[in-house]
C-alpha cells in the first residue's frame, strides 16, 4: 500500500510542472499577442517590459494551476488503467477512496497555497500592473522621424524629411513648420540635407541643417510694424529640440486607488462591512424621519416608495378650495398635512392661512420623498458595491478550493477512461475547465448584479464539480462500468 501511494507521489510532480509550464506559456503568448501593440514602439527600458510580464504573471498562474492539477492527475491514472496496473491494485483488496487519500493532504496543501497567492500576493501584483500600465499609455511615443511623413510629436514643431539614413544620422530636403508664434505668423526652415543627432544623454535632437532658408511672419509686437515678412538664407543652421519629457517615468502606486481586483482581502472585508453599516444606518434614519413627519412608514428595511407619498398628498388647489368652502376642515390624509388636520391645529384660522400651512406641509413632505429617493439610490448602488468585493472575496477561496476538487475528479475520471493519450486527457480537461470557467464567470456577473448571493455565485461551480466527482467516485468504487447500464436495468425491471 505504501508502495503505491509512493509511486503516485513521485508520478504526479512530473506531468503537473510540464502542464503547468506549457499552460503558462500559452497564456504569456496570448497576453503578448493581445498587448504588444501598446508596449512596442514606446522606447520603453527593457526591465519595465521584463517587470509588467512578471506581474501579469499572477494572474495566469491562477489559472494554470488548477489545469495543470485536473490534466497531471487525468495522465497518471489515466496511465494507471492502461498499463493494467490498477487492476493489480484493485486485485488486492485496495479501493479507490484508499488509494487517493495522499492525493488529500496534497490537494489541502496546495489549495491552501493558492488560497494565501489569491489574497495576498495576486491583488498587489494587479494593483502593481495597473499601475505600470498606466505609466506606459501615459508617455509619450518615442522620437520616431520617418522619410515622407510629417512627425508632430513635438510641442509647436512639424518635421518633414524626405529620406533618413537610420544608421549615420543624415537627412535630405527637411521641411520643419515652427508654430512657437501661433499658427499665423509660423515659421518655415528649408534645408536640402542635413545631420540628425542626439546629446545631453538623448535629452535632446540636434538639426545640423545645410543650403536653407527660413521664412518667417514675425508678429507685431515683436517687429514693431504692422505686418514683415522675412526671408533669410543659410549655409548652416543648428536647430535643438528638447525630447527630455519623452523619457519613461514612474508614478507613486500609493497615491492610486484600489479596486476589488488590487485591494488585499482583509481591507475588502472591513470594506464591506463599512458598506454595509452605512446602509444599515441610513434605512435607520429614514424610517425614523418618516414616523417623525408621520409618513407611511414600513416595519422592514424597505424605504417608502415616492409614488406612495405622492399619492397619499392632496393637491394645494384642493386644499385651497376645500378651506374657503364654509371655512370646512381639509380631508384627513395619512400625511403631515392630514395629521395637522386631524388634530384640529387649523381650527379657528382663515382659510388662506390654512391653505399656506398645509401647502407648507406638503412641500416638507415632498421634500421628504426626495431625500428617501436619493437616499435609496445611494444605499442601492453601495450594496451592489458590497456585492462585487464580496464576490471578489468568495472567487479567491472557490479557485483556490477547485485545486483540490479537480483531483477528485481527474483520479476516478482517469481510471474509468483508462486512456492517458494527449488528445484524450487534453479534450477532457478542456471541456471541464471551460464547464467551469463559463459557471464561474456567470455566476460572477449574477452576483455583481444582485440577482443572486455573491456565495452562491462564486460556488455554484464547485458545488456541481462536487457533485460530478462523488458520482465519478461511486462509479469507479462500484465498479457500475462492469455492470449493466443503468437505463438497460431500468427496462428489464419495467418489463418484468
Amino acid at each position: 500500500m505504501k508502495h503505491v501511494h509512493r509511486i503516485i507521489l513521485r508520478a504526479l510532480p512530473g506531468p503537473f510542472l510540464g502542464w503547468l509550464s506549457v499552460i503558462m506559456f500559452l497564456l504569456l503568448m496570448q497576453f503578448l499577442m493581445r498587448y504588444l501593440g501598446d508596449i512596442a514602439g514606446r522606447g520603453l527600458p527593457f526591465t519595465v517590459i521584463v517587470e509588467l510580464i512578471s506581474y501579469n504573471l499572477a494572474y495566469m498562474l491562477v489559472l494554470a494551476v488548477p489545469m495543470s492539477v485536473l490534466l497531471a492527475t487525468l495522465m497518471v491514472f489515466g496511465t494507471f488503467t492502461e498499463s493494467n496496473a490498477y487492476t493489480v491494485i484493485k486485485g488486492c483488496g485496495i479501493s479507490i477512496t484508499q488509494l487517493m487519500w495522499p492525493l488529500v493532504i496534497v490537494g489541502c496543501l496546495l489549495a491552501g497555497t493558492m488560497a494565501y497567492f489569491n489574497h495576498v500576493i495576486l491583488p498587489e501584483a494587479n494593483f502593481r500592473a495597473r499601475v505600470l500600465w498606466q505609466d506606459i499609455r501615459t508617455q509619450k511615443p518615442g522620437f520616431d522621424l520617418q522619410p515622407g511623413v510629417f512627425y508632430t510629436g513635438l510641442r509647436s514643431y512639424a518635421i518633414l524629411v524626405q529620406d533618413r539614413d537610420a544608421e549615420t544620422g543624415h537627412v535630405r530636403d527637411v521641411t520643419i513648420y515652427d508654430y512657437t508664434e501661433g499658427s499665423r505668423n509660423q515659421g518655415v526652415i528649408k534645408a536640402r540635407h542635413g545631420e540628425l543627432s542626439s546629446q545631453a544623454d538623448g535629452a535632446e535632437i540636434v538639426f545640423d541643417l545645410r543650403e536653407g532658408e527660413v521664412h518667417r511672419r514675425p508678429s507685431a509686437r515683436r517687429s514693431g510694424l504692422e505686418e514683415r515678412y522675412e526671408r533669410l538664407a543659410f549655409e548652416r543652421y543648428q536647430i535643438t529640440f528638447d525630447i527630455s519629457d519623452f523619457g519613461f517615468e514612474r508614478s507613486e502606486p500609493q497615491e492610486r486607488y484600489r479596486s476589488e481586483r488590487t485591494m488585499p482581502t482583509r481591507d475588502m472585508v472591513l470594506y464591506i462591512d463599512s458598506l454595509q453599516q452605512s446602509v444599515a444606518q441610513a434605512y435607520a434614519l429614514l424610517r425614523t424621519r418618516e414616523q417623525h413627519r408621520g409618513l407611511p412608514g414600513r416595519p422592514d428595511s424597505t424605504l417608502t416608495p415616492r409614488s406612495d407619498l405622492e399619492d397619499a398628498l392632496p393637491s394645494p388647489d384642493a386644499l385651497a378650495a376645500d378651506g374657503s368652502a364654509g371655512g370646512r376642515e381639509p380631508p384627513i390624509t395619512r400625511t403631515s398635512a392630514g395629521s395637522l388636520a386631524q388634530q384640529g391645529v387649523t381650527a379657528g384660522l382663515e382659510a388662506n392661512q390654512r391653505s399656506l400651512m398645509h401647502t407648507a406641509a406638503i412641500e416638507n413632505a415632498r421634500t421628504t420623498a426626495s431625500q428617501i429617493d436619493d437616499t435609496r439610490r445611494t444605499t442601492e448602488w453601495d450594496t451592489l458595491r458590497a456585492a462585487r468585493y464580496s464576490v471578489e472575496v468568495h472567487k479567491k477561496y472557490s479557485i483556490a478550493v477547485a485545486c483540490l476538487i479537480f483531483l477528485f475528479i481527474g483520479a476516478p475520471l482517469g481510471l474509468s477512461v483508462g486512456r492517458s493519450g494527449l488528445g484524450t486527457v487534453g479534450a477532457l480537461a478542456f471541456g471541464i475547465f471551460l464547464f467551469y470557467w463559463i459557471t464561474l464567470v456567470q455566476g460572477e456577473k449574477l452576483a455583481n448584479r444582485g440577482a443572486i448571493d455573491p456565495w452562491f455565485g462564486m460556488w455554484i461551480a464547485n458545488i456541481v464539480m462536487i457533485a460530478v466527482g462523488l458520482w465519478l467516485l461511486v462509479y469507479v468504487r462500484m465498479d457500475l462500468r462492469a455492470t449493466p447500464p443503468l437505463r438497460h436495468r431500468f427496462l428489464s425491471w419495467l418489463r418484468s
